[in-house]
């Protein structure tokens, strides 16, 4: 059996939930590791990893047991990305960063790119910069005991920003490119698997509030979808493209089957989200190979929960992995060496060692002397200051003007003590006194801080009680306003409850209500 995971992990750095590491050196390693092992797969797809080559290490790229292939936005730093980790049973025999071929290097790859005259270069390298799509190819081995070729294509499909509507024809190019690149490698031979965050609910099931989204089916994303999928449940004639959803092929009326929530709004507490990630196959994989298609919505750690399937063939793993693996890395590939192998032994020389004690010998008496001259140097004082000498504290007292013959020795006569003018206290006195001063200053403190506290309160009022809102009568939270506008910066205070659907009376509520007017 052949187990593929793919999943959003929205940052490989980011250790995931509920993992606890005491070295933080080794946690990244730690971190990778065990979510390689938790999810128990041949293969692991990762998107949105978000790093890029200057900041990759070799904890996060190099996990023992697996040989991994990263691609990289080139654009921007901390965006996007993809990474391929394959156990070293299921070492693939080419790798390639991207769709395009731009970047693929002369050894290793995979091939196969078909017609790209509807593409120039400028647009397919803006296309493959982002670090978007990442090909492994691998045989496999049916229960037949046929070879056979198979290539995944780890994809990260970009998302639609509504304020920048050029995005919706850049994810449109792309996900053309994708299909272009995957019917080429079918034409070739090759089984394909496309896996990954498509960013797109292909059908109203996989969105939980598609009744309130216009023109659902007239997004161009999803009429995309429509052309790429074979919908077996369909009349003929209808939807006949070369792949398959997994999922679907299982589950074709499954609802509530979701793999992306919104973090902000706590929505996956109501499981109100839609389903963003698919495992695709050929027609001719799924229907003979197919044994599982799955969601891990438990698998914490991120916006989305990992998908996967089970395809009922072997690996048959490749001597060598290709050269884009991460252990060919410049920066990696020595790093596995033992510290004996920068040890040099010395060699025994008389001659040398007797040279080497002398001259260590006479440095070590030239050291000495200069201790010495520096040590004498600072003993012997100037001859103005043995002149000199130490000034008594006397020495600055002038004699008075008006008494030029009071000699040093002339002692002033001494006033009594002002206790001995004063008449005696019993110890009772003293202590009544005491007591008595005491009570004083704590009510003097006491007072003080009364004052302070009062005027401090008058001016630092603090926060206002939060609002309740009117379908709860619970208090609420502020947000701020991060959509550029004229809004932006504004507070707000809405429901605390999580997001979920208005039928739910456990969900949140549509209260809404300024902090204050603009």
């Amino acid at each position: 059996m052949l187990r593929l995971v793919s999943w959003n992990i929205n940052g490989i750095r980011s250790p995931l939930q509920g993992s606890v590491c005491q070295e933080s050196n080794n946690c990244a390693n730690v971190t990778v590791e065990r979510t390689l092992k938790e999810l128990g797969a041949d293969i692991v797809c990762l998107q949105e990893t978000k790093v890029t080559r200057d900041v990759l290490t070799e904890p996060l790229a190099i996990v023992e047991g697996y040989n991994s292939y990263f691609s990289y936005s080139r654009s921007r730093s901390g965006y996007s990305g993809v990474a391929t980790f394959c156990k070293d049973s299921a070492t693939p025999v080419a790798a390639e960063e991207g769709l395009s071929g731009l970047f693929a290097t002369q050894n290793g790859n995979v091939g196969c790119y078909g017609n790209m005259d509807a593409f120039t270069q400028e647009e397919l390298r803006a296309l493959d910069s982002e670090g978007r799509a990442l090909l492994t190819q691998h045989k496999i081995r049916t229960w037949e005991g046929k070879e056979r070729t198979l290539t995944l294509i780890n994809v990260y499909c970009p998302r639609v920003d509504p304020e920048k509507p050029e995005r919706l024809t850049f994810k449109m190019r792309f996900c053309h490119l994708l299909q272009n690149r995957a019917e080429a490698l079918l034409a070739a031979g090759s089984h394909v698997v496309i896996l990954g965050d498509l960013n797109t609910a292909h059908r109203r099931i996989d969105h939980c509030d598609a009744v309130n989204l216009e023109y659902f089916e007239e997004d161009p994303g999803r009429k995309w979808m429509d052309g790429l999928l074979n919908n077996i449940g369909c009349q003929a004639g209808s939807h006949m493209g070369p792949f398959i959803d997994t999922y679907r092929y299982f589950q074709p009326q499954q609802e509530g089957a979701f793999t992306c929530w919104s973090v902000v709004s706590g929505a996956r507490h109501h499981n109100y989200g839609s389903r963003l990630d698919y495992v695709l196959g050929d027609r001719t994989l799924v229907m003979g190979t197919l044994q599982a298609s799955f969601l891990l919505p438990e698998v914490m750690g991120s916006d989305h929960c990992p998908v996967g399937a089970v395809l009922s063939v072997s690996s048959v793993p490749a001597k060598h992995c290709p050269p884009l693996c991460t252990r060919f890395f410049p920066e990696f590939a020595g790093t596995q060496l033992k510290i004996l192998r920068f040890l040099v032994p010395l060699e025994h020389k008389p001659v040398l060692e007797q040279s080497a004690l002398q001259l260590s010998n006479q440095t070590q008496v030239q050291k000495r002397q200069n201790k010495f001259c520096v040590r004498l140097t600072r003993s012997q004082p100037s001859q103005a200051s043995s002149r000199r000498g130490q000034k008594n504290m006397t020495s600055y007292f002038q004699p008075s003007s008006s008494h030029p013959q009071t000699s040093s020795d002339l002692k002033l006569p001494t006033l009594p003590l002002a206790g001995t003018l004063m008449t005696t206290k019993t110890p009772e006195e003293e202590a009544i006194a005491k007591v008595v001063e005491g009570e004083m200053k704590d009510s003097g403190v006491k007072e003080e801080k009364e004052l302070l506290t009062s005027f401090w309160k008058s001016v630092l009022r603090g926060p206002f009680p939060m609002p309740l809102c009117r379908g709860h009568r619970e208090p609420c939270v502020m947000r701020t306003v991060k959509k550029p506008g004229p809004n932006l910066g504004r507070r707000f205070y809405m429901c605390a409850r999580p997001q979920g659907p208005p039928s739910d009376p456990s969900s949140r509520c549509n209260f809404f209500q300024w902090t204050r007017p603009s």
